[in-house]
């Protein structure tokens, strides 16, 4: 999956497969996060938001199965 490098504290990068609706969030500190169920609007509000850490806090993490993939 390609990841899209972000201006974030503490998001490196995000991933997103529109087809299986898969979120893909890699972390600073080296951990891979896989966010399933994720619909393209909500990855979209990701990109655009001007605090990725706060928008995965409130509208993502806890909402949509996870897994860590790496780190």
């Amino acid at each position: 999956m390609f990841h899209e490098q972000v201006r974030s504290s503490n998001v490196r990068s995000v991933g997103y497969s529109q087809q299986d609706r898969v979120l893909e969030v890699a972390f600073h500190s080296g951990g891979v996060y896989r966010y399933d169920g994720v619909p393209a609007d909500v990855h979209t509000a990701l990109m655009a938001a001007p605090s990725k850490g706060s928008f995965l806090a409130r509208f993502i993490k806890g909402r949509y199965e996870h897994r860590r993939v790496s780190g």
